[in-house]
């Protein structure tokens, strides 16, 4: 448990759900990955958490950025952003954002199909583009491959026309998967990117960059790879498939920078066997699936949970949320232990919400107020 953020719990007992993040501690992390990969430029992928705090340090640390919307590079740039710092990096864009955002000075687009190729030539004429390419996901947590990328028999083409079209074909791009525990995922797409970046420059195109995305893991309830280790791996593919002749490279994290500097601060709600004889016992929180714990769809994000009295007796559990719905369970196969004697009106921290948490919490789902966020 991070001590600041005990320590701001203890003094200020903040009305829950709440989510704290350390924002020294983003830093660290942001400073980690650098360390990690000094070749490549970060992108820092505004979705896991767009706070102004967050993003003003950012900015001061020389971060570029990975936004999704419009409203996402407006936060940046009100945060100090230069337009030239930030990719518009959603592969599905309304015209109206890639107006505004071209408006704004933004040169850097991301696409994975020839319609959204089409939108960019006519509304971000001469941008610098390139394009997401699908790729296995296997071995993330939350997997991201099934809406997004194109095959690299498609992007070849695809490509070229961009060129034809009067936009820059900048590069290529792929993504892992979010929660990403495996190394060699970013040796085989670094392979597959590659054999097409050969093919390209050789049909005349001046293809300059890589974007591995972004996928680095943080730990929930179990150890993953330190970043070196990922590092270590991405140096070595692009070294064997690229050699000396190595593109400019980009990475876009996300949990990775912010994740692990935040706890959500909640209340236990409701304790209760609901009259089972073996069963566990169900302990309802005051956030679920709709208040920012959207990740443990399917169980994927399993958050480490601290409680007052980590060391006294324990059982098994089942944790849900306070909504009337009933898709709002948390865990109910995962195997979970709290206290025995957990009563409601208790406090309990989930370790780990700095990302993907205030930004899929609904607004006032059963009337619910939004996630109180507190940023120090």
């Amino acid at each position: 448990m991070n001590p600041k953020i005990t320590r701001f719990i203890a003094e200020n007992n903040p009305a829950t759900p709440c989510l704290v993040v350390d924002v020294d501690e983003v830093e660290n992390r942001y400073r980690a990955i650098g360390r990690a990969l000094p070749q490549a430029r970060v992108y820092y992928a505004v979705k896991a958490n767009p706070a102004m705090p967050i993003l003003t340090r950012l900015v001061g640390l020389g971060s570029c950025f990975d936004a999704a919307s419009w409203e996402e590079i407006s936060l940046c740039l009100e945060a100090g952003a230069q337009p030239d710092a930030i990719s518009f990096g959603n592969t599905v864009k309304k015209v109206s954002a890639i107006q505004a955002a071209y408006a704004a000075g933004v040169r850097m687009f991301v696409f994975d199909c020839r319609e959204e190729l089409e939108k960019l030539a006519r509304h971000a004429p001469g941008s610098r583009v390139y394009c997401r390419l699908l790729v296995d996901n296997y071995g993330a947590e939350w997997p991201l491959s099934r809406k997004f990328g194109t095959t690299v028999e498609a992007a070849r083409d695809l490509m070229l026309e961009a060129r034809d079209m009067g936009l820059d074909p900048y590069g290529l791009s792929f993504h892992v998967g979010s929660q990403q525990l495996s190394a060699e995922a970013y040796e085989v797409a670094i392979a597959r990117v590659a054999s097409l970046f050969t093919d390209l420059s050789a049909a005349g195109l001046d293809l300059r960059m890589v974007n591995l995305g972004g996928g680095f893991p943080i730990r929930y309830r179990e150890d993953v790879p330190e970043i070196d280790h990922f590092a270590d791996a991405i140096v070595h593919a692009m070294t064997e498939h690229f050699g000396n002749a190595q593109p400019e490279m980009l990475v876009e994290p996300g949990r990775f920078v912010v994740g692990a500097a935040g706890v959500v601060h909640t209340e236990v709600v409701l304790v209760s066997a609901r009259g089972r004889q073996d069963g566990p016992r169900w302990v309802y929180l005051d956030i679920g699936r709709f208040g920012g714990l959207a990740e443990t769809e399917n169980e994927s994000i399993r958050y480490a949970i601290r409680t007052g009295r980590d060391h006294a007796p324990s059982g098994p559990v089942a944790l849900a949320g306070p909504t009337c719905d009933g898709a709002d369970i948390l865990y109910e196969k995962t195997h979970y232990e709290l206290p025995l004697d957990l009563e409601a009106g208790e406090t309990i921290d989930l370790m780990g919400t700095g990302a993907y948490v205030s930004t899929y919490c609904s607004t006032r789902f059963n009337g619910f107020a939004p996630l109180g966020e507190h940023y120090i």
